[in-house]
């Protein structure tokens, strides 16, 4: 009995997990009246949501901005946070506890709090309405999260390696680049993962930093979908484009799964 009401249990944290999206698949393949009807499996499936979403190539456009957006927010915020995790979790010096503090507490901020002064910051360097700029504002909410976690890892790592680099003439940057990347691999895939999806699903910076549809990323792009007339329910295109954009995080999760298990779990057990 206790094994069945354990399977019962994950039964029902499954299908609540996995329900809202079996429903934006099936509110998807609808179109017309058929988006009223509430059954689980669409009677007449059609892709005429998916034709409709790409016919302009605007939504392709916006895909891609967020690809790039997000894939160059995850390598500049692995990159900086690495260097960074160094300096905090193998070098002691005054106040690098109330750094640290300072960096957690920075990721703390709700975005709304530091909307206007960034807004003002993207301006004066001129990259308004640039995925650069976009890019650059998400910095500030993956930046401190990924060198906190890549700190803890490197606090883990064994000083004996890094005292054999020294002896054999090895340079800090040496030593980070070809000794503890290696080992924190699992933790740098983790991380950067979190920060990509972190970036690829933010709206609000994205809203407020870019002005055309040449430059909006999916989030931005999704909200903005409307019918083509007063009486067109546009719900079947923003489902379709829900699913279009949860893919790419669901595919990439599956490829780096057990990379994502070991950074978990990495330190769990010392010795």
């Amino acid at each position: 009995m206790r094994h069945l009401g354990l399977w019962l249990l994950l039964a029902v944290l499954l299908g609540w997990t996995l329900f809202p999206f079996w429903w934006a698949i099936a509110t998807s393949l609808k179109a017309g009246p058929a988006l009223f009807d509430t059954a689980l499996l669409p009677r007449a499936p059609t892709g005429a949501n998916y034709a409709a979403l790409f016919r302009e190539g605007r939504f392709g456009r916006s895909i891609l901005n967020s690809a790039l957006v997000a894939g160059a927010v995850a390598a500049l915020s692995l990159a900086l946070s690495a260097s960074a995790a160094y300096a905090l979790g193998r070098i002691a010096f005054r106040g690098r506890g109330l750094l640290l503090a300072t960096i957690l507490g920075v990721s703390m901020f709700p975005q709304v709090a530091v909307l206007s002064g960034m807004f003002e910051l993207i301006r004066a360097l001129g990259l308004y309405n640039t995925l650069a700029g976009v890019a650059l504002s998400y910095l500030i909410f993956t930046l401190p999260f990924t060198t906190w976690i890549l700190t803890t890892f490197m606090r883990e790592l064994p000083r004996e390696l890094e005292e054999a680099a020294v002896m054999d003439g090895a340079s800090p940057f040496v030593t980070v680049t070809r000794i503890f990347l290696p080992l924190l691999a699992p933790a740098m895939a983790t991380t950067g993962l979190l920060a990509f999806i972190a970036a690829w699903n933010e709206f609000l910076f994205a809203l407020t930093f870019t002005l055309t549809d040449g430059m909006r990323t999916v989030p931005v792009a999704i909200a903005l979908i409307s019918g083509a007339s007063a009486f067109e329910l546009p719900w079947g295109r923003i489902m379709a484009a829900s699913v279009v954009v949860t893919l790419p995080l669901v595919l990439l999760v599956l490829a780096f799964q057990r990379r994502i298990v070991a950074g978990l779990t990495a330190g769990a057990v010392k010795g």
